[in-house]
């Protein structure tokens, strides 16, 4: 399991969450404390949202502790919208291109879970992307898959919808050809205006997905483990939801795509 966190408000410097907390990101890529693993070591990336309609995009393959250039780059830029993401492989290769967040255009997406048996139908999930969305297929995660598959879903007119097929249909392959649990979830996608979130599961496993506002930044983090080691002013997103974060307005809708009817 993987873990990530992202923010939404006034700029601040990526290292408010990254790096300078007591249970920063980083910090989290060796000592995570909610999840299987406390290891996070099989890469990292950032995302981060500026002048431009495209997001900033910085990834590698080292783990997050061992990188200098990770610690200065946070130390400098100024984001009011970013994405950060410390990878545990589950079973694909230690490569830049596995690595989150994935961008398209002016969409990014960062994903903590798996689908239950991916290896048996990759090729299956791959045939699913559109041939106009598959230039940006450049890794073989499940991770990525469920990005394109939304963005072939609808995801620029309701992400809501376009997340709930496109889990749907991965979760579909998995029940025929994959194996239990055939879905543990958590991801953040955004258009560069608003963070969305969502936490589910096929078991009562769901990864764990915290959010807080902070009056002194004046913005909003949603993060698989609390910054601090105590966790008081930090809410629980529950499992089946759906969220939508801009600045301090919170909306959550129930998500539930196990049982979702698909088209032919």
């Amino acid at each position: 399991m993987c873990r990530w966190a992202a923010y939404i408000g006034a700029p601040i410097f990526l290292e408010e969450i990254v790096s300078r907390p007591g249970h920063s990101l980083i910090r989290q890529s060796h000592g995570a404390t909610q999840c299987a693993s406390a290891i996070n070591a099989d890469g990292f990336g950032l995302a981060w949202y500026g002048e431009r309609r495209e997001p900033g995009l910085y990834r590698d393959v080292y783990p997050a502790w061992s990188d200098p250039n990770l610690r200065a780059l946070t130390a400098q830029v100024r984001s009011g919208l970013f994405m950060a993401h410390v990878r545990a492989s589950t079973g694909t290769a230690i490569s830049r291109n596995n690595c989150h967040p994935f961008v398209v255009g002016r969409w990014s997406f960062m994903h903590n879970g798996q689908i239950g048996g991916y290896d048996g139908f990759r090729r299956d999930a791959d045939m699913m992307i559109p041939e106009a969305l598959y230039p940006y297929r450049k890794g073989a995660t499940d991770s990525e898959a469920l990005f394109l598959l939304a963005l072939a879903e609808g995801l620029e007119e309701d992400p809501y919808g376009a997340m709930m097929r496109a889990v749907a249909r991965l979760v579909a392959l998995s029940r025929a050809k994959g194996c239990a649990p055939h879905l543990r979830l958590t991801a953040a996608l955004s258009d560069g205006q608003v963070l969305y979130a969502m936490r589910c599961a096929s078991d009562a496993a769901a990864p764990s997905l915290w959010h807080r506002w902070s009056a002194v930044h004046g913005g909003r983090a949603v993060v698989s483990e609390p910054l601090e080691a105590d966790e008081e002013g930090w809410e629980a997103i529950p499992p089946g939801s759906f969220c939508a974060f801009r600045g301090e307005e919170v909306e959550i809708r129930p998500f539930d795509p196990l049982d979702v009817p698909l088209a032919a």
